[in-house]
């Protein structure tokens, strides 16, 4: 079992930055793929990014160049540095976790998921 918890979300105005945290239960080198999803208001929960223990990254193409995922398996925490943020960004942002990345990049099901943190970019 992984227990997720996520932190750092808030309101900030577009063209601003945030950083996400995801603290696991457990060691994250234990952990193959985590991920972020992002779900806003009547839409579809989406990948947002993507990274592997040996550290290769995905990304939506929506936060290409603007959002960086990384790992500190020392502290087994997760990041997602977002900068530039716009409007369409506001959404409630989700930490995932697999041994599978397959069921995080493609399939959308990781087995662990954190409660969410809300993100609102204001115009």
């Amino acid at each position: 079992q992984v227990q997720l918890v996520e932190s750092g979300g808030g309101l900030v105005q577009a063209g601003g930055s945030l950083r996400l945290s995801c603290a696991a239960s457990r060691s994250t080198l234990s952990i193959n793929a985590m991920g972020w999803y992002r779900q806003a208001p009547g839409k579809q929960r989406l990948l947002v990014a993507a990274i592997t223990s040996g550290g290769s990254t995905n990304y939506a193409d929506s936060v290409k160049g603007r959002f960086t995922i990384s790992r500190d398996n020392a502290k087994n925490t997760v990041y997602l540095q977002m900068n530039d943020l716009k409007p369409e960004d506001t959404a409630v942002y989700y930490c995932a976790a697999d041994a599978n990345l397959y069921l995080i990049v493609v399939r959308g099901t990781p087995r662990y998921w954190g409660q969410g943190t809300q993100v609102t970019v204001s115009s």
